[in-house]
């Protein structure tokens, strides 16, 4: 199955100035839609670091959604990193122009045209609030950083060239909390056994430390397509159950 991963844009981010809506909103996009985020990157707006990000998630045969950056003001520089990624030149593109010119009418020039210069061979990604397109290249998908924009535009592209990554038996995750002595190195064995035995999930652990209002403990996950996550989930909780001192609180079990 192929992965999916996210890049969110802006120096405004990385400095604390504004706060990013976008990994949350798009999770759950995805979820609605049975596909998980692989992986999920936040840079500033530098052209080299961007290109070097696409280029590594095209290069992995990743699909890739972008928010951030395709204004025209000097510090937008993706749609620049995205022809720098692809060994492309940036182009104007005729329906692209068309769409901002049939919107702002004389407006349009000179800068605002300048939102219509993208990678060559570039599609379009419909943009319901000003015109104002988004772009794809090979499997990477961009769109602006403005919120109203930019999530119908992912919804878009999630239903239209990214719907055959929906799936009808999306992967679930079973969780419970261990309380007890052991630390998460006492469990190491029976975790590494775990996903022998079951390779097709994944683990996780949480260690908390405890405070007032909750003893030390640890929380585990395990997730993965239905029968192999409920079969592993069982195996380990069983074996979990049988060492001295520990009492296990069930939080979503098969």
């Amino acid at each position: 199955m192929q992965q999916l991963g996210l890049l969110v844009i802006g120096d405004e981010l990385l400095s604390g100035k504004r706060t990013d809506r976008h990994m949350p909103h798009v999770i759950g996009l995805l979820a609605a839609r049975g596909i998980a985020l692989a992986w999920a990157q936040f840079l500033g707006d530098d052209e080299a670091q961007i290109a070097a990000a696409i280029a590594q998630a095209r290069d992995r045969g990743d699909a890739l959604l972008s928010c951030g950056g395709i204004g025209a003001t000097p510090d937008d520089c993706t749609r620049q990193a995205a022809a720098r990624a692809f060994g492309v030149p940036l182009l104007p593109h005729a329906e692209g122009i068309a769409l901002i010119e049939a919107e702002y009418g004389e407006r349009a020039l000179p800068n605002r045209v300048l939102m219509a210069h993208f990678p060559q061979g570039a599609a379009l990604i419909p943009n319901p609030v000003n015109r104002i397109a988004g772009f794809s290249i090979g499997d990477c998908y961009f769109v602006p950083g403005f919120p109203e924009m930019a999530w119908p535009m992912l919804q878009w592209v999630l239903d239209g060239p990214l719907r055959r990554l929906h799936r009808a038996d999306p992967p679930v995750e079973f969780s419970l909390r261990a309380y007890g002595s052991n630390s998460e190195g006492d469990l190491l064995e029976l975790m590494e056994g775990t996903l022998r035995e079951f390779p097709a999930v994944k683990l996780s652990s949480l260690p908390y430390r405890g405070d007032g209002s909750r003893p030390r403990h640890i929380e585990f996950g395990i997730k993965g397509p239905a029968p192999d996550a409920s079969a592993a989930f069982l195996w380990f909780r069983q074996r979990l159950a049988l060492r001295p001192d520990m009492t296990i609180e069930d939080l979503r079990v098969p």
